[in-house]
């Protein structure tokens, strides 16, 4: 399947985190974002920022532990109570159910992915198409996937470790109308 990129001069980090494997990513001097700064979030969080952006091209690719943490920035921002804050919560939820199929944790990989669900299906009350375009699936399609994912593919354990291994058979944001070898159009909204 072919993934695209949102943003393809930004390199992808050495290794896909998965705890208790590698160095901490932040916290330990061996780690892939020791004392590199984190991309600027914007005091209004958008569909359509270099962070979010960034949030699609690490989960596409396996990078799970990191597109949570790309997405976490933006849901701290952004409005308390609001559909969006919804919509990057079940995103992280998401990330962290691919780390638990990634360290082959079964019970917590369906309950992230549950969990991730219930968010992403109470955003079908709200008449907001930014999120469906942006995602380039309904959030309730992608709360079924996320489902799906965790039910049938949660005993998959790594198989090297440190190496991105996507474990969705979907891409998130991958409408792709006549864009060029793999690379996608950064205009969302």
């Amino acid at each position: 399947m072919l993934r695209p990129r949102w943003l393809p001069e930004k390199s992808f980090p050495p290794y896909a985190y998965l705890p208790g494997r590698q160095p901490h990513p932040v916290r330990d001097p061996a780690g892939h974002s020791y004392h590199v700064e984190p991309m600027p979030v914007a005091a209004e969080a958008s569909l359509g920022s270099d962070v979010f952006l960034w949030g699609l091209d690490l989960f596409n690719h396996g990078y799970y532990w990191e597109a949570h943490e790309a997405w976490e920035g933006l849901w701290q921002v952004v409005d308390r109570g609001g559909p969006s804050r919804m919509l990057f919560k079940g995103l992280i939820l998401l990330s962290a159910t691919g780390v638990k199929i990634r360290e082959g944790k079964h019970a917590a990989a369906v309950r992230h992915a549950g969990r991730a669900a219930v968010l992403l299906r109470r955003l079908m009350k709200i008449p907001e198409l930014a999120f469906e375009r942006a995602l380039d699936m309904s959030p309730a399609a992608l709360a079924e996937y996320a489902e799906t994912a965790a039910k049938t593919h949660a005993a998959l354990h790594a198989t090297a470790p440190g190496q991105p291994q996507p474990v969705f058979n979907f891409i998130l944001g991958s409408n792709s109308h006549g864009r060029p070898s793999g690379q996608v159009s950064r205009r969302l909204l």
